[in-house]
């Protein structure tokens, strides 16, 4: 398993180079911290072996983009990459992956892998190019301190879409100075307006049965139909009547980090629409170190469009560890896969960035569920939670809807003037196939 395996150019047949997406928040080093102890066992039980870390810091849209700069030729191509779901069958399409299967095949702890997260990375031709490092879902963040101020109650659990409208307005009027509700949105924050900002309006427009965005019985994508016009009118509201943050705020790039790192801690948020890992940011050593976020904090789970079952909407995403096609040491590669992917280092990632544990043995682990406030709350969201439709389109189709998203936002475009510039958008991104519902 340790031979070179025609090594590229760009690499020694001993050293396995291991790209990863670097925070932009110089104080966020959990992956850094977690890989350099990986770096140290590696190399201790392979001698003469030795780990390269490459990291990449950028924004999420940024980083996909200099990823795959870096997979098309084997003189930069690294040997292991950090790969977003959402991106993952996109670049299996365009060949820069290799498929897992002889490697998986061989290895007993991919049996303690839940069978949702081996699909993730699962192409449409049956192989596996990717070994999932943990899930995430979403939901509700809440000051405390400023619902108080607000009247409004610290168990606060709206049950819909109104409701959630309805406290942010209480905050505008009752506590100046705060950003009443944050929803990401448009082209700069990428994935995280598509995800947690609009996909979490969107799943919850119906009863959950059926997937709004990609018909899987006729595998065409579903152009803007009431529910998606539904879901950007939510935007266009927020930000027409200033519960949002200010558009030159919330279109930065880095504007997630800003809210994690900053605005909750200093109490400058009433609601957050967010994902499970932010308590990452807070914990000592962080450099947002917030011991007391779990009493300040409230969690809720996003509410449906109308309170319909099952009540409540999740989305769920997550990162894989993939071998690029033209890695010059994928044996290499696999060996440190399997390293990080112990039982106790999946443990040790999982609590440290506050992440939703993909395997049973783990999950199971009651030092794991009781490490963190929180991960219980999280954890239960994945009973109703929903996973993107990450076909090879879904990156453009995201692009999309970002862009509708940000026409909303800066009062550019009607919802049906976005809609409609979406649908042309999606029939590009789809090759025309689509369908309307």
């Amino acid at each position: 398993m340790l031979s070179a395996c025609g090594s590229g150019s760009g690499s020694s047949p001993d050293t396995v180079r291991v790209s990863f997406k670097q925070s932009t928040d110089n104080n966020v080093k959990v992956m850094d911290n977690f890989l350099a102890d990986v770096k140290k066992q590696f190399e201790k039980k392979y001698p003469g072996k030795k780990v390269e870390l490459v990291p990449i810091k950028a924004p999420d849209s940024e980083y996909y983009t200099k990823l795959q700069q870096m997979l098309r030729s084997p003189k930069t191509a690294p040997d292991l990459v950090y790969e977003d779901t959402f991106l993952i069958n996109s670049d299996i399409t365009s060949g820069y992956l290799r498929p897992l299967d002889p490697y998986l095949d061989k290895w007993s702890d991919w049996n303690h892998f839940i069978d949702t997260a081996k699909t993730a990375a699962r192409a449409e031709n049956g192989k596996t190019y990717g070994v999932p490092d943990g899930t995430d879902t979403r939901g509700l963040w809440f000051d405390k301190g400023v619902f108080e101020k607000a009247g409004l109650p610290g168990d606060w659990q709206p049950k819909t879409w109104d409701d959630v409208l309805a406290a942010a307005r209480t905050i505008k009027q009752k506590v100046p100075g705060v950003t009443p509700l944050n929803v990401y949105t448009g082209k700069p924050a990428g994935e995280a307006s598509t995800m947690q900002g609009f996909e979490m309006l969107l799943y919850g427009t119906g009863d959950g049965s059926s997937d709004p965005l990609y018909d899987h019985a006729t595998k065409k994508w579903i152009t803007a139909g009431k529910p998606f016009k539904d879901a950007l009118s939510f935007v266009e509201t927020l930000y027409k009547e200033k519960l949002g943050p200010d558009p030159s705020d919330a279109l930065d790039p880095n504007f997630p980090v800003t809210m994690a790192g900053e605005l909750l801690p200093q109490h400058k948020v009433g609601i957050d629409l967010d994902g499970s890992w932010l308590p990452q940011y807070w914990l000592p050593g962080s450099g947002h170190a917030w011991p007391n976020w779990s009493r300040e904090l409230g969690l809720a789970a996003m509410p449906t469009q109308h309170g319909q079952a099952p009540g409540k909407v999740s989305m769920s995403g997550g990162w894989t560890w993939a071998v690029p096609s033209k890695a010059g040491n994928p044996d290499l590669a696999f060996d440190f896969i399997k390293t990080m992917q112990t039982e106790t280092n999946a443990k040790k990632w999982y609590i440290a960035n506050s992440g939703i544990s993909v395997r049973k043995d783990v999950a199971s682990d009651p030092s794991y569920a009781t490490a963190q406030p929180g991960i219980k709350f999280f954890t239960d969201l994945v009973a109703t939670t929903h996973y993107r439709p990450a076909y090879p389109a879904y990156p453009k189709v995201s692009t999309a809807i970002q862009e509708a998203m940000e026409g909303v936002t800066t009062g550019d475009a009607t919802v049906d003037k976005a809609a409609s510039a979406y649908d042309d958008a999606l029939k590009a991104a789809a090759g025309n196939q689509v369908t309307q519902k």
